[in-house]
């Protein structure tokens, strides 16, 4: 079972905050994350990764984008996007897609990061995004091109907040998915996993981080509670689904 003061702790502030849905971004993004009509959809599609809807976000983002691109915030939902529609792609096994999909994402997130550098939150992002550059397959040269800047985005952004809980999420999948010879270590993902959750606890995408790492780990107990924080949040994750069927074989 996870840590008494880790889970539990965690799953009390889940219950105190359920009501009072928030999410802990970036300040320079704050305000648009809170008053973007937008953000209610955003939200939807994060949590569904319905392509439909993603595909009308898309298609309102670059509508918005078109008379301002300067426009860092929207820049960055338009990266996000993006990005959900890679894990579309790949759920399809359209590994041309999600590649294409990947490369949008990148763009726009090098836009945002281009307009507004102190936010903490494209960074992360992007130090994702390349990571999964790696993921789907460019060659043994992948590796070498991408895993230097994985870290160095993870770094930026750890530099510019430390308290964000996205920023810790990044830092843990980096050591999560790296090879043990380029700093790979499924402990300190596990620590950065529950950084992040101790500053953000409703984040159900970092659950399901969790729970793989602890299943990387063979340790099947704290998996499978890691995966149910995440369904109890978010019975809609895909990936929770996914990572759960794989945890009851």
């Amino acid at each position: 079972m996870l840590p008494r003061l880790s889970v539990n702790k965690s799953g009390r502030v889940f219950l105190l905050t359920i009501a009072l849905w928030f999410v802990v971004i970036s300040p320079a993004f704050a305000a648009a994350q809170t008053d973007d009509p937008l953000a209610p959809a955003m939200e939807s599609a994060r949590r569904k990764r319905d392509p439909v809807e993603l595909e009308s976000l898309k298609s309102q983002l670059e509508q918005r984008i078109s008379p301002n691109p300067k426009d860092a915030s929207s820049q960055y939902k338009l990266a996000l996007v993006d990005s959900y529609l890679v894990d579309v792609a790949e759920s399809r096994k359209d590994k041309k897609a999600a590649i294409a999909a990947l490369d949008k994402a990148i763009e726009a997130d090098l836009r945002a990061i281009h307009l507004d550098d102190k936010s903490a939150d494209p960074h992360s992002l992007l130090a994702d995004l390349y990571g999964r550059k790696i993921g789907l397959g460019g060659g043994m040269l992948a590796g070498p091109r991408f895993g230097p800047k994985v870290g160095a985005e993870n770094k930026r952004a750890m530099a510019l907040d430390d308290k964000n809980p996205h920023v810790w999420a990044s830092a843990g999948r980096q050591y999560l998915m790296a090879h043990k010879a380029f700093g790979g270590d499924p402990a300190k993902a596990i620590d950065s996993f529950k950084k992040s959750l101790a500053l953000e606890p409703n984040q159900d995408e970092t659950w399901v981080w969790l729970a793989k790492a602890y299943e990387k780990q063979s340790d099947k107990a704290n998996a499978h509670d890691a995966i149910q924080h995440a369904l109890q949040l978010n019975p809609q994750n895909p990936s929770a689904q996914e990572t759960s069927k794989s945890l009851d074989k």
